[in-house]
């Protein structure tokens, strides 16, 4: 597909670092699937990966977490 924020570079398979921040608490995800655009880098995530971030970025913070780095596990 193309970049909706580029307009120029393709987008490819690949992996993302994802940050979500939500007051106080910050969750980082590594290695995330994801389409990247071989231009500018921005990313894109499908729903269901993003529903497993959410998810798993609600327990940390529930739990109580100020800063959580985990790797993504499908």
């Amino acid at each position: 597909m193309k970049c909706v924020i580029c307009r120029e570079g393709q987008t490819a398979p690949g992996q993302a670092t994802v940050t979500l921040q939500r007051h106080e608490s910050a969750i980082i995800f590594k290695n995330v699937p994801a389409q990247v655009c071989a231009n500018c880098g921005e990313y894109y995530l499908s729903e269901a990966v993003t529903n497993q971030l959410l998810t798993r970025a609600e327990i940390a913070v529930q739990s109580g977490a100020e800063l959580e780095i985990l790797r993504f596990a499908a």
